[in-house]
């Protein structure tokens, strides 16, 4: 016996972008325009920052400022991601920030404009579930955020 033949009748598929919130998907494609690149930038940050702890990385945060006298501020908040060889190979390295940049570029809109964030994450975020790393950068994120508005508001004022 043989079965009848098949037909294209069956359900269409869906797009798999269709059922998706904001929430889940971001406008913003890649974070390339919002990191911190330069090793004097990080060092300007690290210098206007105090050290930040969360349960699986420290933070930094710092109001921007001009690489040199003339220079303009940049447009948007920028993030850097650090991973030194003490959290493994190369290879999972890579994939620690992989992982960070992805749950950052959803959420990247929750910094405040005029602030630089440094992240550094502990070994944990390799195999930490990504729904909870997500969770713990969207509430750093938040965090960050009070804290800008706290220091943006010292700074109107002196």
């Amino acid at each position: 016996m043989t079965s009848p033949p098949r037909s294209n009748t069956g359900p269409a598929r869906q797009s798999p972008d269709l059922g998706r919130t904001p929430a889940t998907h971001s406008r913003i494609q890649s974070l390339s325009g919002a990191r911190l690149q330069r090793h004097a930038d990080y060092q300007r940050a690290y210098a206007g920052s105090r050290k930040r702890q969360s349960a699986s990385m420290s933070w930094f945060l710092a109001l921007q400022q001009p690489a040199y006298a003339s220079a303009p501020l940049p447009v948007r908040p920028r993030v850097g991601l650090t991973a030194g060889k003490v959290l493994g190979k190369a290879h999972e390295r890579n994939r620690i920030k992989r992982r960070m940049r992805e749950a950052l570029r959803r959420h990247i809109e929750m910094l405040h404009q005029g602030f630089d964030l440094i992240l550094h994450p502990r070994r944990i975020v390799l195999t930490l579930e990504f729904g909870k790393l997500e969770a713990e950068i969207v509430r750093i994120l938040h965090q960050a955020r009070v804290d800008a508005e706290r220091i943006s508001q010292q700074a109107r004022r002196s």
